[in-house]
């Protein structure tokens, strides 16, 4: 009886040791499993901090994978506006298409230079006839008009800066108001848009100044809003069209990669469509206009940025957006002529290393650049324009003399650059 009671309890016991055993082995593995996942979630969020060269596409696939699922679900919705700040396809990268691909020309491959470039260094007129049109000048008249004949219905955060919001106009329009944390920045997006009017460069908003006077007929509607902004009475603002419908750019493989260039050569040029050819000739003009204004936001801080980020050319261009027709749009240019000048030593063989790789132009930019070289007098062109077509241009002031004789100055670069492209491939 005794000997069956021990093999009894033996058994008991080995039992118990079993099952104890089982379930500790299940603890084990569910703390390892979270400890794991524990792991994994400490680990992506020290690389969002310090991103190494995996982490920004990763934490942009990431950041893509949800934004592509809320847009799937709200794309009735108009989300996209001209400052790309919060809208669901304004960090979206996006890949290189064809522009207007309903037309069977756009989807033309080139071989060789014949139809793209002629005499050496210019970009065609057949290409040229193919550009989109931008902001014609019968169009920025007539945004002007109506916007400083419109009052303001109702103010909204947006546009980027938290000091800046977008416009709602009792026509139905909308513009982005720009603050500025100081003036120079609304001095710099202002006579950039000048600038870029003068070189026939026709892909910057239309964009007006207004002082804010809650007072005033243009502003009454929206006196609470303004007091809420914070804003100083009577501070001079910049107002441009609120563009819709608008994706990222990114730079161009030509110019993404080191050793980048864009000159008149056939492995620079060959078996690209001709929609990839036409954003190629505005992103000549973008690198000459940024390198006339010493704007360091945009392309230029991407080339800063490849010391610690060899991706940053495959992610979208800050301050760079395109229509759905193809044209490209320079938007944000506050850090243009009085900013960009006077932190041009910090910046400024960034910008020589774009402008030393593109040796194609528009025919326009160029003449424009010549007869700016030629007469020396690029500041006082660029003061007729702005003082003739903005009635607050003395509220807001112009370049100092110093600052006006960088502009002659990098006029006079450009000039030079361009020869030295032309003597370079005369030949071909």
């Amino acid at each position: 009886m005794r000997i069956a009671l021990a093999r009894s309890l033996a058994v008991f016991c080995l039992c118990a040791c079993a099952s104890l055993l089982y379930v500790w082995t299940g603890l084990v593995e569910i703390g390892h499993g979270r400890s794991k996942r524990a792991l994994g979630t400490s680990g992506a969020a020290v690389l969002t901090r310090q991103p190494d060269k995996q982490s920004p596409k990763t934490f942009r696939a990431l950041l893509e994978g949800h934004v592509v699922h809320k847009a799937r679900f709200g794309a009735h919705k108009n989300i996209n506006n001209h400052t790309g700040y919060g809208s669901a396809t304004g960090n979206l990268k996006v890949e290189q298409t064809n522009l207007n691909t309903h037309n069977s020309n756009h989807r033309q491959v080139h071989t060789g230079l014949h139809g793209l470039v002629e005499d050496g260094v210019f970009w065609s007129d057949r290409l040229e006839s193919l550009l989109p049109r931008g902001f014609s000048n019968a169009h920025a008249q007539s945004w002007k008009n109506e916007t400083r004949a419109s009052q303001i219905v109702s103010l909204e955060k947006g546009c980027g800066r938290t000091s800046n919001r977008l416009a709602r106009f009792s026509n139905g329009t909308k513009a982005c108001v720009r603050y500025g944390i100081n003036p120079d920045q609304v001095q710099g997006e202002t006579l950039s848009y000048y600038l870029a009017s003068l070189l026939g460069i026709p892909n910057l908003p239309p964009l007006v100044l207004s002082q804010v006077n809650p007072n005033s007929e243009q502003w009454s509607r929206v006196r609470g809003e303004v007091m809420e902004s914070q804003w100083s009475e009577n501070a001079v603002v910049s107002l441009t069209e609120w563009v819709s419908n608008l994706t990222g750019v990114v730079t161009p493989a030509p110019l993404r990669h080191e050793g980048r260039r864009l000159h008149p050569l056939q492995e620079d040029l060959d078996n690209r469509t001709t929609g990839e050819v036409l954003e190629l000739v505005q992103w000549t003009d973008l690198i000459l206009f940024d390198y006339l204004t010493a704007n360091f936001d945009r392309l230029v801080s991407n080339v800063f940025s490849l010391q610690w980020d060899s991706r940053v050319m495959e992610r979208d261009t800050s301050n760079l957006h395109k229509v759905p027709s193809g044209g490209l749009v320079f938007i944000d240019n506050e850090a243009g002529l009085v900013h960009g000048y006077r932190v041009l030593e910090m910046w400024q063989k960034y910008h020589e290393t774009l402008l030393s790789s593109v040796c194609l132009f528009r025919k326009i930019t160029a003449s424009r650049i010549f007869d700016m070289h030629r007469l020396q007098d690029a500041a006082a062109r660029l003061l007729i324009l702005y003082r003739d077509s903005e009635p607050l241009a003395p509220e807001l002031g112009f370049l100092s003399e110093d600052q006006a004789g960088i502009l002659q100055n990098r006029v006079n670069q450009l000039y030079k650059h361009i020869l030295n492209c032309k003597e370079k491939y005369s030949q071909f």
